[in-house]
């Protein structure tokens, strides 16, 4: 069972997603916040699996409370997906780079929500690759080679590295597992391996450390 938290200060859209997950047998809804401040203490309180965080809020904003979810050992299997309104914007990629998983407008198709929600369950991120390529071309103008993120580098395998290359390509691993030529269960070891070696919470996270550090290339598509 996904247990999702909704965390939106809009009563009606909150209301509309929570009839559409109810409907779902393996999704429960197990709270509801109108602001960030309310679905922080409901998250620290339920550990979803998923929490779904409204961009803009009141009291603390979505941005804060991913970053404070990022920021907390004890909510380390909180996988937070972002709700926006106008898609791929500054704030989604600050939320990104706060720790959140993915985003969702919501305006999308139901079954995408949907889909949406237990990808991130899955533990992987909500980044086609054609969104991967805009938020990188966008808003990853340099590389940092000097960084945290580029020495940290140095301490994967070349296996590891390669991996992760892919992975910032927006590749799954069944498809990372058919380039390399090594199983599908071998690539998500080489993914997780590697998101402990850089500290990052999850998928997201790896594609926005592998554009800054200069492992992968950002190209003009």
């Amino acid at each position: 069972m996904i247990r999702v938290l909704l965390v939106d200060d809009q009563p009606l859209l909150r209301s509309g997603f929570r009839a559409l997950l109810d409907l779902e047998d393996d999704i429960e809804v197990v709270a509801e916040a109108a602001d960030g401040k309310e679905g922080l203490a409901l998250v620290r309180e339920h550990r979803p699996d998923v929490a779904l965080i409204d961009i803009q809020m009141p009291v603390i904003d979505g941005i804060e409370a991913t970053r404070r979810i990022a920021a907390d050992p004890a909510l380390a299997g909180v996988r937070v997906v972002i709700l926006t309104n106008y898609g791929l914007d500054e704030y989604v990629f600050n939320a990104l780079r706060a720790g959140a998983a993915g985003f969702l407008v919501k305006d999308v198709v139901p079954e995408d929500f949907l889909h949406g929600v237990r990808v991130a369950a899955r533990g992987d991120a909500l980044l086609a690759p054609s969104i991967t390529r805009k938020l990188i071309n966008r808003y990853v103008a340099q590389p940092v080679s000097s960084g945290t993120g580029s020495r940290a580098l140095k301490e994967l395998t070349n296996r590891e590295r390669e991996a992760v290359a892919l992975a910032a390509q927006g590749l799954s691993n069944d498809q990372i597992a058919d380039h390399m030529v090594i199983t599908p269960m071998t690539a998500k070891t080489h993914i997780n391996r590697a998101m402990v070696k850089l500290q990052v919470r999850d998928r997201a996270q790896l594609v926005v450390l592998a554009y800054e550090s200069g492992l992968v290339a950002p190209r003009n598509s």
